[in-house]
């Protein structure tokens, strides 16, 4: 339903859901408009409910229905031919990511092929890039004490609409605490009506603002000197590179007062090393913004935060309480030994292999250089809404003998596969077992509230019968999910009946918390300090402490194009769900008011915005509360699958108007570069009925 995966409770009668609430042990029964129109997903039957065998050309919605055998068979058919024609590397999977991978990694690991990717290209890679080079670790290697912080920093992070609840709830309660927020954005935002302070800067000035506050700190001597020699290294080197950006310097830049800023300053460093810079959580947006986040984490290292309440903190697993870990499927095969088509460990060396990067599979897809890639499986994954330049991408993906979609709904990049395999929703399927690391360490799973009634399988079960097929069987132990539980649990000393009382089995009933004096050891980079001076990016030519570059104007009548959350929509994953449609059913074109004043446009008039040739109708939401260099709307609406009847053109997708943007990346951190678009927009004059109704 949501990637964020909210712990929930649901209460059934007669294979129907009556109730759906949080976990009350973890949320006290809160819960979003997502989380509480599953029951919507259930009766929707405007989704894939059987298996689909592509019959017309790719894109042209011509099915044909067929059994699962049928179906498997002719994935299993089409992969042995491709890996005997080209070898297994030249298959690659891709999925959501989230705590529930270790089966799909596993699998594609287990035909031999290391191309196992994920979407983060366009969501963290460049936060987790920035935290590897400083400290050794990923950006999934800190939590974050909101609830106890003093001063909570956001750049961009709409946390209270890029909706966590747990994490919503965390931010509230430090409200209510007397904490204090601060939030940075080019348009005011739920999190930023909240905010004790809210910084409105110039589109691209992230990393500016960042290195303002970085000299402000270290000019007023506020950061934590002890922390700092003892566990940072080359910090002389930061102290000679931040001297050209002082906070007037930074105001001017960004469109701000500098006193403002220093105000800002003197607050945290008062109430340090209770204070948290927010590195970013999707921050795939301008050409710097790996920098950006590498400046955030600095402010964090400035704050002493590591391992302190209301800091950064790091997450503890099994082995910090004394037990052993789950099982992992992925763990006991053999390591693939061919490159990575995206080049990520050869080629880019810098970049962590993990999930590599998704978009770099398309210069490999069209030049076969170093391998061909033939196939593809997306597993609840669709590149066509993730990425930009959805044409590019089919341009592309043209070049493959195999796409293969595994979802539970009809996504853009589905609808253009050869196969779709239903999956079960989130309420019918059961799966893995999977640790939640934290202070207080726990197991987690999800267990199914009711029977599909349709013929659509769990990914448990998907993956077992096309394992069976292409000869990896014996690499997933299981015939029943008891079973699965059974083989993960058996190390751990629990049973899968451990789960019942709470819905997860914590590993400990009080918090978990290193020595802050005795943190050596705990960053993983060559020298064992934080460094300023990345090893890793040096061998790699790369600057640690780069330059500050003024982003570019947009063009005369042009505006920069950014997207962001809502908190009634997953992305693109729930625009058709009946209930959600009834409270969002399109987005938007936010236009600063005065712009819209010149164009002659008003609230609620259509428009055409139009970006690199491809234009899309949009309603007008006219604000003061937005730059006026930049437009921004909502993304994950625009859809074109004609059974979508809810959404299907409903709204204009974000990610279309991006053209030639799918290989502009960051070459530090390799996120993509999505807000360096600029579009035209204009009153429409075209009929706004998006469609005919029969």
């Amino acid at each position: 339903m949501c990637t964020v995966r909210c712990p929930i409770r649901v209460e059934t009668e007669g294979n129907e859901v009556t109730w759906i609430e949080g976990n009350s042990h973890l949320l006290g029964g809160a819960l979003c408009a997502k989380g509480a129109a599953g029951t919507a997903l259930l009766k929707d039957e405007e989704r894939p409910l059987r298996p689909l065998i592509r019959k017309g050309g790719r894109g042209a919605g011509r099915w044909e229905e067929v059994s699962w055998y049928a179906a498997l068979d002719y994935v299993a058919d089409k992969l042995k031919k491709i890996i005997a024609s080209h070898g297994p590397e030249s298959i690659m999977l891709s999925c959501r990511g989230g705590p529930f991978v270790d089966l799909v990694k596993a699998f594609i690991h287990g035909l031999g092929s290391p191309n196992f990717t994920n979407h983060d290209s366009t969501c963290g890679r460049n936060v987790h890039h920035a935290s590897l080079s400083l400290y050794g670790l990923g950006r999934k290697d800190f939590i974050y004490d909101i609830k106890n912080c003093k001063h909570l920093v956001l750049f961009g992070r709409n946390i209270l609409a890029s909706l966590r609840i747990a994490e919503a709830n965390q931010v509230l309660d430090m409200l209510d605490a007397g904490g204090k927020l601060t939030y940075v954005d080019v348009r005011q935002t739920m999190t930023g009506i909240k905010a004790n302070r809210f910084f409105q800067v110039r589109p691209g000035t992230d990393y500016a603002l960042a290195l303002g506050m970085i000299h402000e700190i270290i000019k007023e001597k506020g950061y934590d000197r002890e922390f700092v020699d003892r566990h940072v290294a080359d910090f002389d080197r930061l102290e000679e590179f931040v001297v050209p950006y002082s906070a007037e310097w930074a105001a001017k830049e960004c469109g701000l007062r500098s006193e403002r800023i220093k105000e800002f300053v003197a607050e945290v460093c008062a109430a340090r090393p209770k204070v948290v810079f927010h590195p970013g959580w999707m921050l795939s947006r301008y050409r710097d913004s790996f920098y950006a986040s590498r400046a955030l984490h600095i402010l964090n290292v400035l704050m002493g935060n590591i391992e302190v309440e209301g800091g950064q903190i790091l997450p503890k697993g099994p082995g910090d309480c004394g037990i052993k870990g789950l099982r992992s499927f992925d763990a006991q095969i053999p390591k693939p030994t061919a490159k990575r088509a995206d080049g990520v460990g050869w080629k880019y060396t810098h970049f962590d292999k993990g999930p590599g990067l998704f978009h770099l599979f398309y210069e490999t897809m069209v030049t076969e250089d170093p391998y061909p890639v033939k196939g593809l499986i997306c597993v609840r994954h669709d590149p066509f809404t993730c990425f930009p330049d959805p044409a590019a991408q089919k341009e592309a993906l043209d070049k493959c003998d195999l796409l293969v979609s595994v979802d539970t709904h009809y996504s853009e990049f589905g609808w253009y596969a050869d196969v779709i395999l239903p999956e079960s929703t989130y309420l019918e399927r059961d799966s893995i077992i999977a640790t939640q690391k934290g202070v207080k360490p726990r197991f987690i799973v999800r267990r199914k509230a009711v029977e599909t009634e349709h013929d659509t399988k769990g990914l448990c079960e998907i993956i077992k019968q096309l394992a069976d097929r292409m000869g990896i069987g014996h690499y997933f132990p299981y015939n029943t999910m008891e079973e699965l539980w059974a083989w993960q649990l058996e190390p751990t000393g629990h049973r899968i009946e451990d789960f019942d009382a709470k819905g997860f089995v914590p590993l400990t009933d009080t918090p978990i918390m290193y020595d802050r004096d005795k943190l050596e050891g705990k960053f993983k980079t060559p020298s064992g300090k934080i460094e300023i001076i990345s090893d890793t990016l040096s061998k790699a030519g790369l600057d640690s402490l780069k330059p500050y570059q003024s982003p570019e104007e947009p063009p005369k009548g042009q505006f920069r194009l950014v997207f962001g959350r809502s908190p009634i929509h997953a992305h693109g994953h729930t625009i058709n769900n009946p209930l959600l449609h009834e409270l969002m059913p399109e987005n938007t074109l936010w236009i600063n008011k005065r712009q819209a004043a010149r164009l002659g446009v008003e609230e609620g008039d259509w428009m055409d915005v139009i970006g690199c040739g491809c234009t899309g109708v949009i309603k007008a939401h006219v604000t003061e509360f937005i730059h006026p260099e930049v437009v921004y709307m909502v993304h994950g609406f625009g859809r074109q699958v004609p059974l979508q009847t809810r959404a299907y053109h409903a709204g204009v997708g974000d990610q279309k108007l991006m053209r030639g943007l799918l290989q502009e990346m960051d070459p530090a951190g390799g996120g993509l570069c999505l807000c360096e678009c600029f579009v035209s927009v204009r009153r429409s004059s075209k009929n706004p009925k998006r469609r005919v109704e029969l």
